[in-house]
């Protein structure tokens, strides 16, 4: 029973669902300002956000079963500044699916015209234009 709390009680996984969370209201914003609600759309991002929270569940349970630690990886600087002396398999794949759920609430606050900082915003229109097909040129 304590090992189940353990996994809800992650930091990293409590940001993952929470930029999830982000990410689908930002989605659906996107959604309505393009009059484009696509069910089909929405089911197949709903199946791969539980898909991505379910691959956390299993890195997590794997972490208590193998204690594979990747911080070596992380350089010294990082390390002392983010103050973790761990990252697991959990973690490394939770940092990943953080990074995408982030450019994707970027994406969609990009593409419904709510006010990015300049900068970022050229970042982002390079970054979409370059990895997707949803800036126009």
């Amino acid at each position: 029973m304590k090992k189940i709390i353990q996994i809800f009680d992650n930091k990293l996984l409590q940001v993952l669902v929470i930029f999830i969370v982000l990410d689908v209201v930002f989605g659906i914003l996107r959604a309505i300002k393009d009059k484009g609600l696509n069910s089909t759309i929405g089911i197949d991002g709903i199946i791969r956000k539980v898909a991505m929270i379910f691959t956390i569940v299993v890195c997590l349970i794997l972490d208590f079963l193998i204690n594979i630690n990747f911080i070596g990886f992380i350089p010294d600087g990082v390390k002392e500044y983010i103050n973790i002396t761990r990252i697991g398999i959990s973690e490394l794949f939770s940092i990943l699916y953080i990074l995408f759920e982030f450019l994707s609430i970027l994406k969609n606050m990009y593409k419904c015209k709510l006010p990015i900082p300049k900068k970022l915003q050229k970042i982002l229109e390079k970054l979409l234009k370059e990895f997707t097909s949803e800036v126009e040129e």
